[in-house]
């Protein structure tokens, strides 16, 4: 298991193979980067660190506990799986990823083994959703890297289908998200099974004080790297605000999805609003689709896929997968409803403007939402500008004909009793004795 790379620290330099072009590597060089993972990111075109990767790497390569916090969309993935791929071709053990959604944890997997390609890495990715005996084949393949959702791998746990007693490498990604998600019992459970002795490296776009209690607990001296402070927004994202009313949403999205070609991402606070919305958007002329914690996972990465390729111009997604999305190019993001958690506005408008390119961000506010906007303004220490709401084309929503009258439904009077009365009120069946006595009569 990762031959080439360990033939990088062998003193025999005829086992090592460098590319003649040494200026390429410029950028990764001074970070202390295995050569063989040199070549991979030259492959890959990585030639320059982004600030979290630059100040990150030599400090995971030394096996240092590690508290990062950088912006979404600024390379995490990069900063913990380089040095995560290079100490384990040098230790005995494997490395245990957590994350938030299922996307995440796809997307890593697959960034990761376009670095670790050449160098025979093996993982395993265990999301709900997916099926548990492929899951189960993976694990006994002897994986170095684990990729799970909490959720999943404590599944996994209670089947007795795993052992994390191997653990030497922890790394949680988008902490705080997975503890917006509630995953934190199962967080705790995961951290008292994996071994004490251990490198943990910990990635979040905020620092709320649930993260500040793990460090204290489970992490042995950690080095705090900050990159920005909670709530610093992508630098090239526009920003804007409307007041609206709920009723003309649509119809101003439709405006907005006229102006902007290229492909646009939009937010809604709840499953059935995603649904509704994404088939109001196919009705304006848009092929567009919906990801949400209802649809499976087929169905979640046929959307995911589709928004890539292109197939899907527009994708409308809850904040479930609001870090799970990484996708270049979103040209436009637009929160049709507001986030419930001022912090998952910076998620949200962090898909778009990534690589140092250039984004718009649109939010839709209705006009008693103002105490809303103004915690994310105390959040991103930034007024948002309110645009003026342009002329709106009709209403699209069809008209819902009339009921038809319902007929009058006539009540069947009960035919009275002819029986004679009982004490107490009741009433029976005349009998034999009954009819004989009325004939006598």
């Amino acid at each position: 298991m990762f031959k080439r790379l360990r033939n990088a620290f062998q003193p025999d330099s005829a086992k090592v193979t460098i590319t003649p072009n040494i200026s390429s590597h410029t950028g990764f060089t001074g970070l202390g980067i295995a050569p063989g993972l040199l070549e991979s990111l030259d492959r890959l075109r990585f030639t320059e660190p982004t600030p979290i990767q630059r100040r990150s790497i030599p400090i995971g390569l030394e096996g240092k506990d590690l508290i990062a916090i950088a912006q979404t969309g600024t390379g995490k993935t990069l900063a913990f799986g380089i040095p995560m791929i290079q100490r384990l071709a040098q230790i005995k053990g494997r490395g245990l990823i957590l994350l938030p959604t299922r996307e995440l944890a796809i997307q890593v997997d697959e960034s990761l083994q376009a670095v670790g390609r050449r160098l025979s890495l093996r993982t395993a990715v265990l999301i709900g959703g997916a099926s548990m005996t492929l899951q189960r084949q993976a694990i006994e393949k002897k994986p170095r890297i684990i990729i799970a959702t909490p959720g999943r791998l404590l599944d996994h746990l209670e089947q007795r289908t795993i052992n994390l007693s191997d653990i030497s490498i922890l790394v949680l990604d988008e902490a705080d998200r997975m503890l917006d998600m509630g995953f934190a019992p199962q967080i705790n459970r995961i951290l008292e099974v994996v071994p004490k002795k251990r490198q943990t490296m910990l990635f979040s776009a905020t620092i709320p004080n649930e993260i500040v209690a793990i460090a204290r607990k489970h992490m042995e001296l950690p080095i705090h790297v900050e990159i920005a402070r909670s709530g610093t927004t992508v630098e090239k994202v526009t920003q804007e605000l409307f007041f609206i009313a709920k009723e003309a949403k649509s119809r101003l999205l439709e405006v907005l999805l006229a102006q902007c070609p290229g492909p646009v991402l939009v937010f809604t606070r709840t499953k059935h609003g995603a649904k509704k919305l994404a088939r109001q958007v196919k009705g304006m002329g848009h092929t567009a689709a919906d990801i949400h914690s209802n649809r499976s996972l087929s169905q979640r990465r046929e959307a995911l896929e589709g928004f890539k390729s292109g197939k899907y111009r527009v994708l409308v997604a809850t904040d479930i997968a609001a870090r799970g999305i990484d996708v270049s190019g979103i040209e436009l993001v637009v929160n049709y409803d507001l986030p419930s958690n001022s912090e998952d506005y910076v998620h949200r408008i962090g898909r778009t403007a990534r690589a140092g390119r250039a984004g718009r961000a649109v939010s839709f506010a209705t006009f008693d939402q103002r105490r809303d906007v103004k915690a994310i303004e105390h959040l991103i220490r930034t007024v948002l500008p309110v645009t003026k709401v342009p002329a709106l084309p009709p209403d699209r929503t069809p008209i819902q004909p009339p009921e038809p009258p319902r007929p009058m439904e006539y009540s069947r009077q009960p035919r009275p009793s002819r029986s004679p009365a009982r004490p107490g009120g009741a009433s029976r069946r005349p009998g034999f004795r009954d009819r004989r006595r009325m004939k006598s009569r």
